[in-house]
């Protein structure tokens, strides 16, 4: 399998052995671009395209969470965290974000390996259906057609990118903040309350199918399959 990674990580010696692992054990097909800091990783996320990012979390200058976010926002790529950032809270948080997976340091690199390749067999595996399925809801990422209960739907283009990052995660609970970092970017100043606008015209929108979209007290909403 022949792949091109970019890896964000400000360590010299870790970026040096993971380089040379995966290039002796790929036999040359898995090639890695390496950044030592968020700014770096950043201008080579938005010129370039990799099939795999591996972010640490501690960057210089933008943080891995705030990467994953901008990645999550622009491009499908799968994204893993490296980091020596173990906490139930983080990987929870890596995880809402939209990450593939999450190893924490010290790690194996027969592991990092591993799952990888599982990772890249799985992204180019869902070449050929990219449709997602909740239930009801059919939604096509590549041909933005979206059906409910079989019908055709129209939706805005901010209600469309909400149900898509809600197909992505189902039954996932996903807060407000989440929604606003994902959907309207992290510059945004205005009221968290918006999002309660937005979801509100969706479930409209989406007719019967719209009760899948459950309200989550004091939380967010959870996309369900019924």
């Amino acid at each position: 399998m022949s792949a091109r990674l970019l890896l964000v990580e400000d360590d010299d010696q870790i970026r040096e052995v993971i380089s040379d692992y995966f290039n002796a054990k790929s036999e040359g097909s898995i090639k890695i671009t390496a950044a030592s800091d968020g700014d770096e990783g950043l201008n080579l996320i938005q010129s370039d395209d990799f099939d795999l990012i591996i972010l640490d979390v501690m960057l210089p200058h933008i943080d891995g969470f705030t990467l994953c976010r901008r990645i999550r926002s622009k491009k499908d790529v799968p994204v893993l965290f490296l980091t020596a950032r173990t906490s139930e809270d983080d990987k929870l948080y890596g995880y809402e974000l939209g990450c593939d997976d999450y190893i924490t340091k010290p790690f194996s690199l027969a592991e990092l390996y591993a799952k990888v390749n599982a990772l890249l067999k799985r992204a180019s595996g869902t070449v050929s259906k990219p449709e997602l399925v909740c239930g009801n809801i059919t939604l096509n990422p590549v041909t933005l057609n979206v059906t409910a209960c079989g019908k055709d739907i129209e939706l805005a283009p901010k209600e469309f990118e909400i149900l898509a990052y809600m197909m992505k995660h189902p039954n996932w609970v996903i807060s407000r903040d989440t929604l606003l970092d994902m959907i309207w970017g992290n510059d945004f100043y205005g009221s968290p309350r918006i999002v309660d606008n937005h979801v509100k015209k969706l479930r409209c929108a989406l007719g019967s199918a719209g009760t899948q979209i459950k309200t989550v007290i004091s939380k967010g909403y959870k996309l369900t399959e019924e």
